[in-house]
């Protein structure tokens, strides 16, 4: 089988000449696309209030991602709720801290951040136990965060702000791809929103952590390429490495 198209989706980068998708395109001279299989959508304040929402008595938040922060502010404002300069922010990665930048003085603010995964931040949190914290999140999100919440008797609530929904795709060739790689449970759901009769057949399923793989599993495909691996890090990586593979493979081949 030779590789020739790849449907990435997320969002196409800023500078994909520079990126590692673009070395992929040069060094194995690749088609890829890139779209995104779901969107963001905001829930409204009168939303929030009709679900019993309050960001009344919390002294901390949790934010998990930019997605998070752009909508806790948002409908704070629409809730017309002053946050206390006292708020604790405690952000997944270093990144999403330096985000708050957007929307606090980050210096005068008690900003705490994990590595990269919520089980780093989880080591930051029961540091704090005294704190009643808020948690913004979608209407899908990873029960494995409130689990670890949970297990270490965090004492949060859970405040959703937004919801994730499948993108319109219809007018993709979904069929023409040698790869489709999916990075969340959302993607694969709106895979088949969008396709209801798809059938996976030659092409490849790369799929990003293991709910995104689980959800891969459900839906009765196979998947191909996993990540991240010890070997293959990231996405880029790990097809990467399956290319490698593949061609050692066709050499191997076609010597015989």
């Amino acid at each position: 089988m030779k590789i020739k198209n790849i449907l990435v989706s997320q969002p196409k980068p800023a500078d994909l000449e520079k990126s590692p998708y673009g070395e992929l395109c040069k060094k194995y001279n690749l088609k890829i696309d890139f779209h995104k299989f779901i969107k963001v959508e905001e829930v409204s304040a009168q939303e929030f209030r009709q679900a019993k929402g309050t960001f009344q008595g919390h002294t901390a938040v949790i934010l998990t991602s930019r997605h998070a922060v752009d909508h806790f502010f948002r409908i704070a404002k629409e809730l017309r709720y002053e946050i206390p300069d006292s708020t604790k922010y405690f952000c997944i990665s270093e990144s999403t801290a330096y985000y708050l930048q957007k929307y606090v003085q980050y210096r005068k603010r008690k900003i705490f951040h994990g590595k990269q995964n919520f089980e780093d931040l989880i080591e930051v949190l029961k540091k704090h136990t005294d704190e009643k914290f808020l948690v913004p999140s979608s209407d899908i999100h990873k029960q494995t965060m409130f689990q670890l919440l949970d297990k270490e008797k965090i004492n949060y609530n859970k405040a959703v702000i937004y919801r994730t929904v499948a993108s319109n795709l219809k007018n993709l060739d979904i069929e023409s791809y040698d790869i489709i790689t999916f990075f969340s449970p959302a993607g694969v759901k709106s895979l088949y929103k969008n396709f209801p009769k798809y059938e996976q057949n030659n092409s490849l399923i790369a799929a990003f952590g293991p709910t995104t793989a689980k959800a891969v599993k459900e839906a009765g495909l196979k998947l191909n390429i996993p990540a991240p691996t010890k070997s293959a890090p990231s996405m880029t990586m790990a097809i990467e490495e399956y290319l490698t593979n593949l061609a050692k493979e066709n050499r191997r081949n076609g010597r015989k």
